[in-house]
Formats: C-alpha cells, structure tokens, sequence
C-alpha cells in the first residue's frame, strides 16, 4: 500500500504521543499530508520538522482536544495548508489518577485507611477521563467531519482498547471511557454510511506508552507485578509496538477497505481471545 495515500489529507489528534508520532509519520511515509495536533506545539513542530526533512509533507498545531474553538481555528490551519480533509485519525486519549483504584478487589478492612477504592474515586478525575476520551474524539468528530460531506472516500479512525472489551481491574474510568469510543464508532459509521464516510477504531492490547511505563516496567526494564500479569495473559508474550499498529491503521485508510465500516479491531497478540486456561 506504499504511497496509496498520495493527496490525502490527514488530521491525527494526539498526534506527539507514543502512538501517535508513529502514526503520523506512516502516514507521511505513505503520501499523506498530515496535520499533527497536539498539547504542546514544540513537540508537534519538531515531528513536522523531522517529518518534512525527510521528504514528507506535515505541519504542527497546537490544540486541546476539548476545545471547539481552538479545534476550529485548527481546521482554518489545515484547510489553507493543505486543502479538503479525508482522514481524521482520533489518538488522543489517557488516564487521571484520580480515576484509578489502589487494588484490584475492594477489601473492607482497609475502608477509611487511606488505600484510594471505589467509594474514594474523585469527581475530577472521572470527569477529566471521560472528557479526554470521549469528548476528545466527539469533537474532534463534529468539526473535521464536517469538512467531509459530500465528499465520498472519507474516514475516521477511533483509538478504542482491550478494556473497553474486556474490563481491566483498577481503571474503570478508561475503561467506561474506551467502551464508549466503541460504541460510538459504530454509532457514527451508521450515522455517516450514506455520506460514505467510514468510521472505524483499532483496539490496541498493551503498548508501553509515556503514560502506562511506569505501571508495567520497573526503572531497570523490568516488569512490575502488573507487567507479568499482562504478559502472562497475552498469548504472543510481549507488549506491542506501535509499528504493530501501522498495517491496520493504513488498511483502514486505504480503499482497499471501502466496504469496512463500524469495525473495532483488536490488535493485541491474542489478549481478548485468551481466557487464561
């Protein structure tokens, strides 16, 4: 599919992340222009940089997903760098601490001892989980996609997660969060069938990010009891690669998948499909 995207414009939010600069730079690799968007503009400039110097076409924009505003002054950007947009790729996303349990299974003997459960999950950090992963993709949604009506070939591609499949212990904010990316997603691919513009999320497994590293590996490399969890119920016996992501990432942007709409496909090395026996 090398090249497939040659004149395609692409948006990609969270775009300076782990993730998501591998995205970016697939993409760029493939012919597509990209608009890298992004918290912090020195970031997202120096990807474009790296991006453009080696014969690609990108620009950085600084922008809070949560932002309409700042998400239409984002599109007057792309739109005179670059034209008509035909991919929104929606990679911004995380988690809060205060939306995270200390254990796995409520204990009633350490109620009222400090150990954060359930019944200690603050407001702020629910709400900013909530708000980052869905807002952060319904927005981002309602302002490009509108750059694509009445233009046939467009598609949106949402970052979901194997906890919104299978719920992971201790983050039931991000995974209520992700679990709504995929519904949506499907909502949105028949919202938009008509107008053919497909609607699509990739379901990664564990990917050794900025935010989840110090979660899963300890200082020396190696993995912490949550790490060898993973692991263990991960059938290939490793943590992804954000390059694992790039062949499915490109498939649904290329016309070779023109019939595939309100699809959420895992990429995971067969977590969802392991039972643990």
């Amino acid at each position: 599919m090398e090249k497939k995207l040659t004149g395609s414009t692409v948006v990609v939010t969270g775009g300076t992340g782990v993730l998501g600069s591998c995205f970016c730079r697939a993409l760029a690799d493939n012919g597509a222009k990209v608009a890298i968007l992004g918290r912090s503009l020195d970031k997202a400039e120096n990807l474009a940089t790296g991006i453009n110097n080696a014969g690609g076409h990108a620009i950085g924009i600084s922008v809070d997903v949560c932002d309409k505003a700042g998400l239409e002054n984002a599109k007057e950007v792309i739109l005179n760098a670059f034209g008509a947009i035909d991919i929104l790729i929606n990679g911004a996303g995380g988690n809060h601490p205060e939306g995270v349990t200390a254990d796995e299974y409520f204990d009633s003997e350490k109620r009222n001892s400090g150990v954060k459960d359930f019944f200690e999950l603050g407001l702020e950090g629910m709400d900013h989980v909530f708000r980052l992963n869905y807002m952060g993709t319904f927005l981002p949604v309602q302002v490009f996609a509108a750059e694509m009506i009445g233009r046939r070939g467009c598609s949106i591609i949402n970052i979901s997660s194997v906890s919104a499949f299978l719920p992971l212990t201790k983050v039931p904010a991000y995974s209520g969060a992700k679990a709504a990316i995929s519904n949506l997603t499907q909502w949105l691919s028949v919202y938009f069938a008509k107008e053919g513009i497909r609607v699509n999320a990739i379901m990664p497994g564990f990917f050794l990010t900025d935010q989840n590293r110090s979660l899963l590996t300890e200082p020396d490399g190696s993995l912490t009891a949550r790490g060898h969890k993973i692991i263990g119920q991960t059938p290939m016996g490793r943590f992804g690669d954000p390059e694992d992501l790039i062949s499915t990432l490109l498939w649904l942007c290329d016309p070779a998948s023109a019939f595939v709409t309100g699809t959420v496909i895992p990429v995971d090395g067969g977590f969802t499909a392991f039972n643990g026996v």
